[in-house]
């Protein structure tokens, strides 16, 4: 009678334990370094542990640790704002057109935030007939502030903790250098938040007004030519994704940038196999590199 050998799925088994007595220690401070622990982590998904996506969210969370405030903000130049003296006619238009949330409101120019107004708050005025008596300050709630520097774990501690939505970025001289939310945090560890406002997934380009796009990494070269105008070769790549991460030479992670063929792209969804979307602003032929 033959001696019976062990099954695949005892030792599909074994080798699961001794990962996760591996991930154990790394918990516990026998592994101290980043990368290895990702390793372990990836091995573990190699052997359908743990899924891409839950990966893909423990590398954003590691991510968010070390990374600023000033890489995921809303830099000043595309903050949609509403001037202290708009009209409310003005003022719903904006919400309308926007369909934004919150929004700063501003005085003589963007350095000058006098506070940030919700566009629920403003449903009760909007409801009455006369729409010529807006006193805006009375729908106002105050405005807080952060430096560029502050580390992005931080601000979403700060963010739960408070149950603010929204944060103006200044810079050292105390200049408005930008905006951040809530959402933006959390999609540097998710991937891209689309809520009811957003266009279906079948839509490889969508616009996220003034001037910046979502473009799905699966977009092939020649739609995303035509929507841009632009001249990307396909001789050697099929997709836009494919051609980024061809000038990267490596795999990026999330919020990491590249300026190409007159475009700054930002990667907003990725894991350590793929792109998944990025973030797509036209730049000037004459600008110069980001720092």
């Amino acid at each position: 009678m033959k001696e019976e050998r062990p099954g695949k799925t005892s030792t599909l088994k074994s080798r699961i334990r001794n990962l996760l007595k591996r991930i154990g220690h790394a918990l516990i401070g026998e592994i101290s370094d980043k990368s290895r622990l990702m390793e372990i982590l990836r091995e573990v998904q190699s052997r359908n542990v743990i899924s891409s996506e839950t990966l893909s969210m423990i590398e954003g969370v590691m991510e968010v640790t070390d990374m600023q405030v000033r890489e995921v903000m809303i830099p000043r130049s595309q903050m949609i704002v509403i001037k202290h003296d708009a009209s409310a006619d003005d003022i719903l238009a904006c919400i309308i057109e926007s369909a934004h949330s919150r929004f700063p409101v501003i005085g003589d120019n963007r350095d000058d935030i006098e506070g940030i107004i919700l566009a629920k708050d403003m449903l009760n005025f909007f409801a009455k007939e006369d729409h010529r008596n807006l006193d805006l300050k009375e729908y106002m709630r105050p405005a807080v502030f952060i430096p560029e520097s502050k580390r992005l774990n931080d601000l979403l501690r700060d963010f739960r903790a408070n149950r603010n939505h929204m944060a103006m970025v200044v810079d050292e001289y105390g200049g408005v250098s930008g905006l951040v939310t809530i959402e933006d945090v959390l999609e540097e560890i998710v991937g891209e938040i689309e809520d009811e406002h957003d266009v279906e997934e079948d839509s490889n380009i969508t616009s996220q007004g003034e001037g910046v796009y979502t473009v799905q990494a699966l977009t092939e070269i020649d739609e995303f030519n035509e929507f841009f105008k632009s001249d990307f070769n396909n001789d050697k790549f099929e997709t836009i994704g494919g051609i980024i991460m061809n000038a990267f030479a490596y795999m990026p992670q999330r919020g990491e940038e590249i300026e190409l063929g007159n475009f700054l792209f930002k990667i907003t969804r990725a894991d350590h196999r793929r792109i998944y979307s990025l973030r797509v602003i036209r730049v000037s032929v004459t600008a110069s590199p980001r720092s």
